[in-house]
């Protein structure tokens, strides 16, 4: 059960947590010191969700509310304070998503895997459109990781932008590679009827059974279950 509550803490909830053992704040401020930060970059940060996090978070007691301030005719502000049920939460969720990687099942895959479905040139015009949007989010990240270097901000505090980068420019690389495959021909593709848009060429599978009905079984490893299974370090 401890550790199901501590793998019910969602991104936003660590984003939070983790501002709040820097110091109180009310929700207001979390937002405009993760949107400041770019911290939207990397969990989906919205006034309404937040709110809501943060209001759960006082409900399991991970956070308890310290005080009430107004700032002139501006509602009333709530501040809060990590616990140290919080606290230890906010290191044993990181420690496991650090440990074992997990299946986020994003959703290019799933585009990609189903690709074929579509005409092979709007397919291509697809692609290059995405390279497009991927290399301004290259091009931010960039510009971040330059500005934190400049302004000797600690390593610790932006290891995530290399990442980034490298995340990105592997993407940018594959799909390029992949346009290119499309392009010159080396990946074949369905065929579709130019005015209808329906396919034309059949469904066609190799399998090695005698009736070509039924595919090999795909092989799946354990490892990932094993680590699963494994005992979340306790931290203190």
């Amino acid at each position: 059960m401890e550790q199901q509550a501590h793998a019910s803490v969602t991104p936003l909830a660590i984003a939070v947590l983790a501002l709040l053992e820097e110091r109180p704040m009310h929700p207001y401020e979390m937002y405009q010191m993760l949107i400041g930060r770019r911290e939207d970059m990397l969990v989906k940060v919205r006034p309404g969700s937040l709110y809501h996090t943060v209001a759960r978070l006082a409900e399991r007691e991970l956070v308890s509310a310290e005080g009430v301030d107004r700032e002139g005719n501006r509602p009333e502000r709530t501040t809060y304070r990590i616990t140290e049920a919080g606290r230890t939460a906010l290191k044993t969720r990181i420690a496991e998503i650090l440990r074992v990687p997990a299946a986020e099942y994003p959703v290019f895959p799933v585009a990609l895997a189903e690709a074929h479905n579509l005409h092979m040139p709007d397919v291509v015009a697809l692609l290059r459109e995405r390279v497009e949007h991927l290399d301004n989010d290259l091009a931010d990240v960039e510009m971040m990781n330059v500005w934190a270097d400049n302004s000797a901000v600690p390593r610790r505090y932006w290891i995530v932008l290399p990442y980034l980068r490298a995340m990105l420019a592997a993407e940018i690389a594959w799909i390029k590679q992949l346009i290119a495959d499309l392009d010159s021909g080396a990946l074949e593709w369905e065929q579709f009827d130019a005015i209808s848009g329906h396919r034309t060429s059949e469904h066609e599978h190799t399998w090695p059974d005698p009736d070509h009905t039924q595919p090999p079984p795909v092989p799946r490893r354990t490892t990932r279950n094993h680590r699963d299974a494994a005992e979340t370090p306790q931290l203190p």
